[in-house]
């Protein structure tokens, strides 16, 4: 299936956390979403592997995404290697999105920023004719998106631009808290831990706020870019 937007992420809600509204306002208006998730996060404090494939499954429903894949990269200890370059080559091939969103450049996770540069080097590799993939025994043809979007993720990092996701604000945290083994629940027995917090789902919108605030919406979600956002018209920074 053709994609328009493919979102990449090392975790499993990772994508869910950070731009999971810009997300649901692009399905909104008729395109087609996906996310590919890394890893299982099997190195969680809470949770399980399996738990978490069930919770992004649900989350998955919630946004309404057209396709989710895992691709079992090892959880803290993948590399930015020819091996994992080409699983996700693979993947941009077969979904041939337009845009991908991918994890922060530099986080306070370091699977983040690692994740953030193997996802650019296999967007840059996947335009290479001459990197010969295979899928179902099937010749794969070249495909570059014409972008690659960073989403911000724990660290503050100032957004290069700014989407407007107030409509979407409450479905966003709807799906972050499918994952309720890894956020706040008062009745949990598991260990605490950075975002197992009631504050930390507050520090999420008040983010979105931060953002929002800089363009007089309620909400928005923040991204960088390493090239050049290029628009039609002034009009269209408006």
């Amino acid at each position: 299936m053709k994609l328009d937007i493919l979102a990449i992420g090392v975790h499993p809600d990772d994508v869910e956390l950070s731009c999971s509204g810009t997300i649901l306002k692009h399905i909104a208006i008729g395109k087609t979403v996906g996310i590919l998730d890394l890893t299982k996060g099997e190195l969680g404090t809470r949770g399980s592997a399996e738990l978490r494939t069930t919770e992004a499954i649900k989350a998955s429903e919630i946004l309404g995404l057209k396709i989710r894949t895992q691709l079992n990269m090892a959880d803290g200890f993948f590399s930015n290697d020819e091996k994992n370059q080409r699983l996700i080559i693979e993947q941009i091939r077969l979904h041939q999105p337009e845009i991908v969103f991918a994890n922060a450049i530099s986080d306070r996770h370091p699977d983040h920023g690692r994740a953030a540069k193997l996802i650019a080097d296999a967007c840059f590799y996947s335009g290479l004719a001459k990197v010969e993939t295979k899928l179902n025994g099937q010749i794969q043809l070249a495909w570059r998106p014409k972008a690659v979007y960073n989403y911000i993720q724990d660290n503050y990092i100032h957004p290069d631009f700014v989407i407007d996701i107030s409509k979407f604000m409450d479905k966003k945290m709807e799906s972050i808290m499918a994952y309720s083994s890894q956020f706040f629940d008062p009745s949990s027995k598991e260990p605490q831990t950075p975002i197992s917090s009631k504050e930390f789902l507050e520090v999420i919108k008040a983010k979105n706020a931060i953002w929002g605030r800089s363009i007089n919406v309620p909400y928005a979600e923040g991204f960088t870019t390493n090239r050049y956002p290029g628009v039609n018209s002034v009009f269209d920074l408006i």
